[in-house]
């Protein structure tokens, strides 16, 4: 019962899209009908608000968190995993949307940080190293989803982590696939470009 109360309360705070919810509340319309129509902080930026960009990208990541360290709090570290799980689920797909929501890297990073900060940080640095050197989000997301589950084996996260980390690594890379195929074509877009996506 604790599990499944860990996964529902995670799933309803992770399903809150920030993205649509900030960009409506600055008079920017629906954030769905421009770039890629993503909900996420990636295609928040396509509008020229980085300020919005930024703040869809905290939220996105302190909901994934904050689910996390609550229910590990309450019912332990398992139950975390499981909140955290759902969080990242819930924003991918939100029941308020459709079941139409983000490609889940704010959540991810999110649930790193909060569940196994050593992990989350050596993520982090590949996916800034990626998007440093080729300027383009979604490939650096794909590499620190790759990171995040070596990090959590090398540095003894535990089983619990390594699994969970390879789980959420392999729905990035699900959620991810039209990007993998405009990478494999050379026609994926740059950071801050506003290019359509399909």
């Amino acid at each position: 019962m604790q599990y499944l109360l860990a996964a529902v309360g995670g799933y309803l705070l992770g399903s809150i899209p920030f993205g649509l919810v900030l960009t409506r509340l600055a008079g920017l319309g629906d954030i769905r009908a421009i770039g890629s129509g993503n909900i996420g902080a990636t295609n928040v930026l396509r509008t020229g608000r980085k300020d919005l960009a930024l703040a869809t990208l905290l939220l996105d990541a302190g909901k994934a968190g904050a689910a996390l360290l609550i229910a590990r709090a309450f019912w332990g570290p398992e139950a975390g995993f499981a909140a955290g799980g759902a969080a990242f689920l819930g924003h991918c797909f939100p029941v308020w949307l459709g079941f139409k929501g983000g490609k889940g890297v704010a959540t991810f990073f999110g649930v790193l940080f909060a569940g196994a900060w050593p992990v989350g940080i050596a993520a982090g640095l590949g996916w800034l190293l990626t998007a440093a050197l080729f300027r383009i989000s979604s490939l650096g997301a794909l590499v620190a989803a790759l990171v995040a589950p070596i990090a959590a084996y090398l540095l003894n996260a535990g089983p619990w982590a390594v699994g969970f980390c390879a789980l959420l690594a392999a729905l990035i890379y699900w959620r991810h696939a039209p990007n993998i195929t405009r990478l494999l074509k050379g026609e994926e877009p740059r950071i801050g470009a506003k290019k359509k996506e399909a």
